[in-house]
């Protein structure tokens, strides 16, 4: 699979849908709920069972990291499954803090 930014995908175990942000600096396997994600265009309905392991959400309009690789994903659509990549679970992207206006 080939991560390129701007490229849409969704879930294949629940409703969550990204974007690829900042593509991964080596290739690897997005994937959601344990499962890797299939190409937004595919016809394939949801299917399966979310790991246990991986079913802390996906939120919309939230971004999330992987440090190793600097991939970065932004949540199109809510879903059950949570982001990892080649098995490490992506975590969520805090905003930057504002500096104060005194």
């Amino acid at each position: 699979m080939e991560i390129k930014p701007g490229s849409r995908w969704k879930s294949a175990v629940c409703s969550a849908e990204m974007v690829v942000v900042r593509p991964p600096s080596s290739t690897g396997e997005l994937q959601c709920g344990g499962v890797a994600v299939r190409p937004q265009a595919s016809a394939e309905a949801p299917s399966g069972e979310i790991d246990p392991a991986h079913a802390n959400g996906v939120l919309i309009g939230k971004r999330y990291t992987d440090v190793a690789t600097g991939l970065e994903v932004l949540g199109a659509k809510p879903g059950k499954g949570s982001l990892a990549f080649d098995g490490r679970p992506l975590t969520l992207k805090e905003a930057k803090p504002l500096p104060a206006s005194d």
